[in-house]
């Protein structure tokens, strides 16, 4: 098998059998990126001693003391990557393309003002299209199927750390990209299966994180002129959770909303208001682009 200077970071927590899975599919890739590093969270105690049972030993383990979260495992994972380009995982989401890889490098040779390229996400029981050589400017990407420029990505400082990141972790980092004026990249010529029905997603935890988690995001990063924007936002999640049934989590989410500021206040870091309406205007039209590989 060829390999390619490119590092695949995966955050995990209690999932090795999910994550054995993954490592399978990157290594039946060609070619395959020439450094993985797993990031295990908090006080799994299972993880490591399952990868260091198996066959996938030509790997790099980070197992963490506490609990950081997915975006935290992701900071600390990049920056013990030695490539420039870092493809990011999920524990249960994989390459459908065995090819993968080198499409992800001939995309950021093509895009040099991509700071995050990120992929078409398919889950169980979907309809997974054809690998089109299509792309567009976005405003958001998905972590379990998508790539950084290490460099661009540090100068963000990274993910806020939070164990339940819905409505946040990617989001955050989309606009403090945008206000830097980088772009993300979605090509439908990348695909990746997230081996999951999105069932989770029902949980009361994960409902009041999306609400937490999006008063968070609003008074980290918007102007203060601008806040009321993220109450409004905060107020159509609500209505949304309640309209789809996902009553349970509600109140504490709201309730939530002032513990989990104050937690994170220093971390506030404003994008100018310019910024947010384009960045909010992206994401209701994507910038469609052509290209073509050598």
């Amino acid at each position: 098998m060829n390999t390619c200077n490119i590092t695949v970071v995966i955050p995990t927590y209690n999932r090795l059998s999910k994550l054995l899975e993954t490592l399978e599919k990157i290594f039946e890739c060609n070619p395959q990126p020439n450094e993985i590093i797993i990031h295990i969270d908090g006080n799994d105690t299972v993880t490591e001693q399952g990868l260091k049972k198996s066959k996938f030993q030509d790997i790099k383990i980070i197992k963490n003391p506490r609990q950081v979260g997915p975006g935290g495992g992701r900071n600390i994972a990049i920056a013990h990557a030695t490539n420039s380009i870092v493809a990011s995982l999920d524990d249960d989401s994989y390459p459908i393309d065995k090819d993968y890889f080198y499409r992800l490098q001939a995309l950021f040779n093509t895009f040099p003002k991509a700071a995050v390229i990120t992929a078409n996400i398919f889950h169980i029981n979907e309809l997974v299209t054809d690998d089109k050589l299509t792309a567009n400017w976005v405003s958001d990407f998905v972590g379990c199927g998508c790539a950084y420029r290490k460099e661009i990505f540090q100068q963000t400082q990274g993910y806020v750390e939070l164990p339940v990141a819905y409505g946040m972790e990617e989001v955050d980092l989309s606009l403090r990209l945008h206000n830097m004026e980088w772009g993300i990249l979605e090509s439908s010529w990348l695909r990746v299966l997230h081996n999951t029905t999105l069932k989770h997603h029902e949980n009361p935890k994960i409902t009041a994180a999306s609400i937490t988690n999006q008063a968070l995001l609003a008074y980290l990063r918007y102007p203060a002129q601008f806040w009321w924007l993220g109450i409004a936002q905060c107020i159509n999640r609500i209505i949304w959770l309640i309209r789809h049934g996902r009553t349970a989590g509600i109140t504490e989410g709201v309730f939530t909303i002032p513990k989990l500021i104050r937690r994170h206040h220093q971390k506030r870091q404003i994008v100018s208001g310019k910024s947010l309406l384009s960045y909010l205007q992206l994401r209701k039209k994507a910038v469609t682009v052509s290209f073509n590989i050598p």
